[in-house]
């Protein structure tokens, strides 16, 4: 496996992506031909999104782990899910009427943490994570079998014509090192200071080596982080947790992306560049079509528009003419409007992210879908973002481009539908007119795994799963947002191969919105899309 963003082996993956081939596969016994690099939609508009967790959708072999918790416990750890389970729910998924799987982030975390199933405390920037593997212990041996099911997964689903977008991290890595502080006391995590802790980088078993204080040379696989550039004291801000004003996510470590040191080699800058080539490292690798990236806003405008625009470029060279990305601002408008598309008004030829979840109609969508918000709140909405998107959009249809829409996600404390024990099925009204309101405004439309089987429950700001079968609020919906994954982690539940079935009603209905639905909503407004 590589070590460094210049090894032979990255150098070979990039060379082999520039000649054009076609890969043979098998979809329910029928061989299909596929071109690899695969083309990109002509307009990612024409397609919805379907986000799961690779831990928690499914998991083929055996009963989600441990076996002593029911699927829907409380459990913060590795379920199971695999990228095979994945697999198997392709057809599933395509008859729904998915244009588009995202997923969950697939990239090595550190291995010593049980923790890290939702993927977003990456350890290794070049290597896939073995835990997602179907068989663990063989992993752990052949590293190339992860790689080896998720390339079969991405090509399985772009023969089912279904395009697959991987969830990356840009502005943190995991938890690398620990903490020193004055009195001796060392932690994961420290309060926000001006000035850099001392810090013990971690050896592969996660312990904190003092005699490693500056980042060592040469560790093991599962130590420290990785590809070897990156693994630089300076690339990591090591002032504890900061917010928006620059610092960690609790024990996510946050890299410098504004750091400009030029090596003396190559006349780069790091680590920006080692970012960048890392990620193109994965297009070429796992031929994917796009990326989401987490926590955008918490990284240099500047940054944000030079890292969409290498994507769009390295993209465009190896035939995927219209790669797609888009970013987490949870925040509004005027904060999203500085890391989306081109700003008019600024004096550059970069294009930056292509589009943004579309937090603030999240604000408000679940809200009026469920009585508790007027619907004017809507519209609101949509005539102030035509004022602060003046600088990016040419007409009002336009952005629609600029905006993936969702009622739920993995980072809030409750799903969006509500059921009670005593009346399961009360509130389903409210979920066919979220979905059907998601699916016919403005934006691409994303859903989050098992809201079309009516999953449902709520959360408490624990770092572990909760149970969410229980009954919330309603009028929670709209308060307690996460501002991050590890605030408090929210009510994933595992979504086994006996949930993912045609026989729920609710999927039933979701694939006639979303093939009638979506069909009408791109006949009604492609003259607003151009006009």
């Amino acid at each position: 496996m590589p070590t460094s963003i210049n090894d032979a082996e990255v150098h070979a993956v990039f060379e082999a992506v520039r000649a054009p081939q076609t890969r043979r596969v098998l979809v329910d016994g029928d061989p299909i031909d596929i071109p690899t690099p695969f083309p990109s939609p002509e307009d990612w508009r024409d397609q919805w999104i379907y986000f799961l967790m690779v831990d928690r959708f499914n998991n083929p072999q055996v009963p989600p782990r441990p076996t002593s918790v029911p699927f829907d416990g409380l459990v913060g750890e590795f379920r199971g899910g695999s990228f095979n389970g994945v697999r198997e729910q392709l057809d599933y998924l395509k008859g729904l009427g998915v244009g588009a799987i995202w997923l969950s982030p697939v990239l090595k975390n550190c291995q010593y943490n049980p923790f890290s199933y939702h993927g977003y405390g990456i350890q290794n920037f070049l290597e896939i994570d073995p835990r997602f593997a179907s068989d663990l212990e063989a992993a752990k041996v052949n590293q190339q079998l992860a790689e080896n099911e998720l390339r079969a997964l991405v090509d399985e689903a772009h023969a089912r014509g279904l395009y697959v977008i991987f969830d990356i991290v840009l502005n943190h890595a995991g938890d690398v090192f620990e903490y020193v502080f004055d009195d001796g006391r060392r932690s994961a995590e420290a309060n926000w200071r001006e000035t850099e802790y001392t810090i013990n980088w971690r050896d592969e078993n996660g312990h904190g080596r003092p005699d490693w204080t500056q980042a060592p040379a040469n560790p093991h696989a599962d130590a420290a982080v990785w590809p070897t550039e990156l693994r630089a004291d300076s690339f990591f801000r090591r002032k504890g947790k900061g917010g928006e004003e620059g610092g960690d996510f609790a024990s996510l470590k946050e890299l410098v992306t504004d750091f400009r040191q030029v090596d003396a080699a190559d006349g780069v800058q790091f680590p920006v560049h080692i970012l960048i080539r890392s990620y193109q490292y994965l297009i070429a690798k796992f031929d994917v079509d796009g990326f989401r990236i987490d926590t955008l806003k918490f990284i240099e405008p500047d940054f944000a528009q030079v890292f969409g625009n290498s994507m769009r470029e390295f993209a465009l060279t190896i035939g995927k003419k219209n790669f797609f990305t888009f970013g987490e601002v949870y925040d509004d408008e005027e904060q999203i409007a500085r890391f989306i598309g081109r700003q008019a008004t600024e004096r550059t030829d970069l294009v930056g992210v292509d589009a943004a979840l579309d937090f603030p109609l999240f604000f408000r969508l679940p809200g009026v879908a469920k009585g508790l918000i007027s619907p004017a709140e809507v519209i609101q909405m949509f005539e102030h973002r035509k004022d602060v998107e003046r600088g990016i959009i040419s007409s009002h249809g336009e952005a629609s481009r600029f905006f993936v829409t969702f009622l739920d996600n993995h980072d809030q404390h409750q799903r969006f539908f509500f059921s009670i024990p005593e009346a399961p099925m009360r509130f389903e009204d409210q979920l066919t007119l979220g979905v059907g309101c998601l699916f016919t405004l403005q934006g691409i439309p994303c859903l989050y795994y098992g809201t079309e089987q009516g999953l449902h429950g709520a959360g408490i700001r624990t770092r572990r799963c909760v149970k969410p079968c229980g009954a919330s609020r309603t009028s929670s919906i709209l308060s307690n947002y996460s501002t991050g994954l590890c605030n408090g982690l929210p009510a994933f539940v595992v979504m086994n191969r006996h949930c993912a079935t045609d026989d729920n009603t609710s999927a039933r209905s979701l694939a006639m919105v979303s093939t009638s639905a979506f069909r009408i909503l791109q006949r009604a407004c492609w003259h607003s899309r151009v006009s």
